[in-house]
């Protein structure tokens, strides 16, 4: 790395060290080289920066909003209150074989318990049924 004297308008100097002239610069991914050109103007700046967006103007994430029914999701709501009533285990089998976690990945794993639960719900009926029948 190549070291240079910057010098200010108000007659201050510092020592800069120019990334240019590393000779482990290639061997970096891109974001690395990306970071360490980004960290050298910071240093070059003693550490100021400027803000780029305004702090009033926040994006909200995809799933920054809570999920509904309780804010555990409909899949875990039908789960649990399955229990009490099992045609929920069946709503949220229909809503997952429907593909409605593609709308909320964080949906999947409710309606996935959901729906086994199901599975297993129906196969106790069948088997209750048989021996009742035969």
């Amino acid at each position: 790395m190549a070291e240079n004297v910057k010098e200010h308008g108000d007659g201050s100097a510092e020592l800069v060290k120019s990334m240019g002239d590393n000779k482990y610069a290639s061997l970096m991914r891109p974001a690395g080289r990306y970071y360490s050109a980004i960290k050298d103007v910071m240093v070059c700046g003693k550490g100021r920066y400027t803000l780029v967006k305004d702090v009033d103007d926040v994006e909200n994430g995809a799933y920054d909003k809570p999920l509904p029914c309780f804010g555990c999701g409909i899949g875990w709501f039908s789960f649990l209150l399955g229990f009490v009533f099992p045609f929920l285990w069946y709503y949220s089998t229909f809503l997952y074989f429907g593909n409605y976690y593609r709308k909320d990945p964080r949906e999947r794993a409710g309606l996935d318990a959901s729906a086994i639960t199901a599975m297993g719900f129906s196969l106790l009926l069948l088997v209750i049924v048989a021996f009742r029948w035969f």
